[in-house]
C-alpha cells in the first residue's frame, strides 16, 4: 500500500482500505503546522488548522446519538439496533465566545486513525472548527433550510467540515452523519468504533440511514429531542428548522447515497455529489431511474468520460443539472483533506512529489475557495431561490473550474 492510500484512509478516503497493512515508516516530526518553528523532541504535538468560514454568522453545533429501534444491526451484535452519530451545525447568536469550539474530531478517534495507519497516535492534534458547542441558535423569524451530509466509505462525518461550517455561517442548518460500521466515530460512552471490513455498507445502506435521519430532523423541528439521552438542545434550534426546504450532499459513496435518497424520498429537494461513483449497491450497479429535481456533480476521479456509471446517472437527470470539474483535482480535493494533508505532510516527512500524488496540482488555497463558493451557490439557488451568476457559466474568479456540457 502506498503512502497516498494509507494517508488517504487517515484523512477520509472514499474507498475503505485495511489501515494496518503495509503502513509507511514514521519519518519523525518535521516543521510545525504553523511553519514558524520546528517541534523539538518531546514537545506537544502540533495542531492542524482549518480555514474560517466566510459567512456573517458565528456557528454553533451539537452532537446527537440516534438509535433506529425498527432496524436490527447485526454488525453491532445480537439484539442490537442501528445506531448513528450525528452533528447539527447552525448559525448561532453573536454571544458565542463563552461556548467552546469543538475539535474536528474527538482526540480518541484521531489517535485511532493515526495509530491504525502506522503513525504515532500523537502525531498531530485535530484542528479546532468554527463550531461552538451548544451555542444558542440565531433567530430569524422563519425557519432555515436544512442540508444533510453523508461521508465516503471508511471515513467520518468530519471530513468536509470546510463546506459544512461555511454553509452554517451563511444561514443553513447542516446535519452530518457517521454511518457506523463504515466510519471512525466515538459513542457517548467514550468507545471509539471503526469500520467493520468484512460487513461492508453500500450507498443504498447509507441512504436508509439518511432517511431515518430525516425523520429525526422532522422530530427535532417539532420540538422533540431525538438524542438517546434526551439532553437539552441549544436554545432556539428546534425553531430554526424549515423541513420544507431540505437539501443533501455527500462525497464519494456519500455522493451516490445522495442520489439514492433523492430517488426514494421527495423530502430532499436538491442534491450535490462530490465525485460520487454512482454505484448504489451489489444488486443495482448503476442508477436506472430518472431524477426530477436539481442535481449538481463536482467530479474529479469519477468522471462521465471515464466511468460509465456516472455517465448513465447523468443521462437520468431530468431537471436542472450541472457538472463541474476543477483542473488538477483528485478524488479528495473537494474536502478537508486538500488543506489538512499539506500540514500533515510536514509532520510525517512526506516529499513534495508524494504530496502532489495525493492532492494533485490544485492549490489547497484555491480548493478551499471552490469548496466555499460552489456548494453555497447551488443550495442558495435551489433552496432559497437566490439566483447568483456563479453557476451560469465559467467564472473569471474561478478559472480552474470547468463547466462540462
Amino acid at each position: 500500500m502506498t503512502r497516498r492510500r494509507v494517508l488517504g484512509a487517515v484523512l477520509g478516503a472514499g474507498v475503505a482500505v485495511p489501515l494496518a497493512s503495509a503502513a509507511p515508516a514514521w519519518a519523525g516530526p518535521g516543521p510545525s503546522v504553523r511553519g514558524s518553528d520546528t517541534a523539538p523532541p518531546g514537545s506537544a504535538p502540533a495542531r492542524l488548522a482549518l480555514p474560517e468560514p466566510t459567512g456573517p454568522h458565528p456557528v454553533g453545533t451539537v452532537e446527537l446519538h440516534l438509535v433506529d429501534t425498527a432496524r436490527p444491526d447485526p454488525g453491532a451484535g445480537p439484539g442490537r439496533h442501528r445506531q448513528l452519530m450525528a452533528s447539527v451545525w447552525y448559525p448561532a447568536r453573536g454571544d458565542v465566545d463563552r461556548y467552546p469550539r469543538v475539535p474536528w474530531m474527538p482526540a480518541g478517534v484521531l489517535r485511532t486513525l493515526l495509530a491504525s495507519a502506522g503513525f504515532p497516535p500523537d502525531a498531530a492534534l485535530a484542528p479546532l472548527t468554527a463550531g461552538h458547542k451548544g451555542a444558542p441558535a440565531h433567530r430569524t423569524g422563519r425557519g432555515l433550510p436544512v442540508i444533510v451530509y453523508s461521508h465516503g466509505a471508511g471515513s467520518h462525518r468530519s471530513d468536509h467540515t470546510v463546506i459544512v461550517q461555511e454553509l452554517a455561517s451563511h444561514g443553513y442548518v447542516v446535519v452530518t452523519v457517521d454511518h457506523l460500521n463504515d466510519a471512525f466515530s466515538q459513542l457517548p460512552d467514550g468507545r471509539v468504533v471503526t469500520p467493520i471490513r468484512d460487513e461492508p455498507l453500500y450507498a443504498v445502506d447509507y441512504a436508509t440511514d439518511v432517511r431515518f435521519v430525516l425523520d429525526r430532523v422532522e422530530q427535532l423541528a417539532a420540538g422533540h429531542s431525538p438524542h438517546t439521552g434526551h439532553h437539552p438542545l441549544p436554545a432556539g434550534l428546534c425553531e430554526a428548522l424549515d423541513v420544507s426546504r431540505i437539501g443533501m450532499f455527500g462525497w464519494s459513496k456519500g455522493g451516490t447515497a445522495t442520489a439514492c435518497v433523492m430517488l426514494a424520498d421527495r423530502r430532499v429537494r436538491a442534491g450535490l455529489s462530490l465525485d460520487g461513483p454512482m454505484r448504489p449497491g451489489p444488486t443495482q450497479p448503476t442508477v436506472t431511474t430518472d431524477l426530477d429535481r436539481p442535481f449538481m456533480m463536482m467530479t474529479a476521479g469519477f468522471t462521465r468520460a471515464d466511468d460509465p456509471n456516472v455517465a448513465v446517472f447523468w443521462s437520468h437527470l431530468k431537471d436542472w443539472r450541472l457538472n463541474l470539474q476543477a483542473d488538477g483535482a483528485t478524488h479528495q480535493s473537494y474536502g478537508d483533506t486538500q488543506v489538512l494533508m499539506p500540514q500533515l505532510s510536514k509532520l510525517v516527512g512526506m516529499s513534495d512529489e508524494d504530496l502532489r500524488d495525493w492532492i494533485g496540482t490544485l492549490s489547497p488555497a484555491r480548493a478551499v475557495k471552490i469548496q466555499q463558493a460552489y456548494p453555497l451557490a447551488f443550495f442558495d439557488r435551489h433552496l432559497r431561490h437566490k439566483h447568483g451568476h456563479l453557476l451560469d457559466g465559467p467564472s473569471r474568479s474561478f478559472p480552474e473550474v470547468r463547466y462540462l456540457p
